[in-house]
């Protein structure tokens, strides 16, 4: 304990810099370059910061004490996102590779075919509810794209849907599954431990809006429909309502076991996942024809477990390498600084600043996985928005929601370029449908701002249910005035139409 956060011989300091290079590598092969050159270009800062003129540069912080803080203290490699990681994190991504290794894929894909496969432009619709179910325990928009999409998209181009509309759908619907509860990949668990708020809170918080996110892209495939003449699946096509029911079992049993366990019996998000993981597993032992089979049990288990090896590998890797950054951030006063730099910027008005965030999630978002990203800004332009009277949790979820814009928005989107290799498609078609599909996701976090009513369902859920209905006639406006085939002054209007019911008619109404 007399050495917490100091480092005093040669020897720990060359542990402590393997540490910080064994992290480094990690993220690296874990998820490429960006990320760890990002927290190098921090280390870097903190070892010479007192180098850099002016306001931005820092007095300096001898080696040991910089070391240790990273390496034997809390303030770096073990520090609260580490633990999240370890604690929480880790159980719900083996609970969603026990799921994915069993047949609730199967399911979801029944589910959505025979809720939404016999509408118009069904094959659209379902390819995202099965996206949206899939996301919510996958919490990555390309490996949602990669698994859904072996589906859904050989069935739109089957019943005549542009292949750039194809793929665009299903980019833009695996990557909503990251903010559609319960899951919402990584994210909501380190959402709990940045703000203090409860993991429900932040479950009812978010359903809202990714309701509105999934009714928006809908409402793009409506119009889409009328442009393209998009039929229904086929009957022959759609799973018998047996197969539904069976099928649906995979997942809806594991799901009714940890919301059940989280609000109704009042237990940790930890202990409801623990449980709702041995329900998985014992579904294992069943196909879809309820068929018991010990091989079958043990190939599944096998995927599953492989499965979750690599997810929480990577998983880990990319809070570590963060955990660095936030470190450097904390220990040399730069959040503080940029902080100040983004309010002066924004002459300490809420809106700028709110779009200098915007800009600074989504250039972060190109770069390094959304979890790192939002970790990063948050921590950084979090503060400023707080300050400038933004409520903590709207402040996060706003942040959240802008580093994901990075799956869909050109020149890095990786669901888009995944879903445009499997459709055979030049990506930027695809890139320019998903957008256009996607344009809920550039305007709800502003909306959400704009009517914080809507993320409180929990404690006024009238009113929140009222914003949602306002703000989703405003987006359905905005999306067939993007994409409907009518004259441009009728699209005008209706998109002129929907901002206004967003953002300036809430009084009024």
């Amino acid at each position: 304990m007399q050495q917490y956060g100091f480092i005093d011989t040669p020897l720990q300091m060359v542990i402590g810099g393997f540490l910080v290079l064994l992290a480094l590598e990690t993220a690296r092969r874990a998820i490429g370059w960006p990320l760890p050159l990002v927290a190098l270009l921090a280390l870097l800062y903190g070892l010479f910061g007192d180098l850099v003129p002016g306001r931005y540069g820092h007095p300096g912080m001898p080696l040991p004490s910089f070391m240790g803080t990273l390496t034997i203290s809390e303030g770096g490699l073990w520090g609260t996102l580490t633990g999240v990681s370890v604690g929480i994190v880790a159980i719900f991504v083996i609970f969603g590779a026990v799921l994915n290794a069993g047949e609730a894929g199967r399911g979801f894909m029944n589910m959505a075919g025979a809720v939404a496969g016999r509408l118009t432009g069904g094959a659209g619709k379902v390819s995202v509810i099965s996206s949206a179910l899939m996301g919510s325990i996958s919490g990555s928009a390309s490996a949602n794209v990669a698994s859904t999409g072996a589906i859904t998209i050989p069935g739109m181009v089957r019943l005549g849907y542009p292949r750039a509309l194809a793929g665009g759908i299903e980019a833009v619907a695996s990557s909503g599954g990251q903010i559609m509860p319960p899951l919402m990949g990584a994210g909501a668990f380190v959402m709990v431990e940045l703000t203090g708020t409860p993991y429900t809170q932040i479950m009812a918080a978010a359903m809202l809006p990714a309701i509105l996110y999934f009714a928006t892209v809908w409402a793009g495939i409506n119009a889409y429909a009328t442009r393209h003449d998009l039929k229904p699946v086929d009957e022959a096509d759609r799973p018998s309502g047996r197969e539904v029911l069976i099928t649906s079992l995979f997942f809806a049993v594991p799901f009714a076991i940890l919301l059940e366990r989280i609000f109704a019996g009042g237990f940790t998000p930890q202990y409801a996942a623990s449980l709702a993981i041995f329900a998985g597993v014992a579904l294992l032992f069943f196909d879809v024809t309820l068929t018991f089979s010990l091989g079958g049990f043990a190939s599944r288990l096998a995927d599953a477990l492989v499965t979750a090896g690599r997810q929480v590998a990577v998983i880990g890797s990319i809070i570590i390498c963060a955990s660095l950054v936030i470190g450097v951030l904390s220990m040399t006063g730069l959040g503080v600084k940029i902080t100040s730099g983004i309010l002066a910027l924004s002459g300490e008005a809420l809106w700028p600043a709110l779009l200098l965030t915007a800009l600074a999630c989504l250039v972060l978002g190109m770069e390094v996985p959304t979890t790192a990203a939002y970790v990063i800004c948050v921590s950084v332009a979090g503060p400023a928005l707080t300050e400038l009277g933004l409520e903590p949790l709207l402040a996060h979820l706003f942040v959240f929601w802008f580093a994901l814009l990075s799956t869909i928005t050109p020149p890095v989107c990786g669901g888009v370029f995944i879903a445009a290799g499997m459709v055979g498609e030049n990506w930027l078609k695809v890139a320019f449908k998903a957008m256009a599909l996607g344009i809920g996701l550039y305007i709800i976090p502003l909306a959400m701002v704009a009517n914080p009513d809507v993320i409180r369902l929990a404690s006024d859920p009238v009113a929140a249910l009222l914003d949602t209905l306002r703000i989703g006639a405003g987006l359905a406006a905005i999306s067939y005035g993007v994409i409907a085939r009518r004259t441009a002054w009728v699209r005008m209007l209706l998109v002129i139409a929907g901002a206004l019911l967003i953002f300036m008619f809430k009084e009024v109404l």
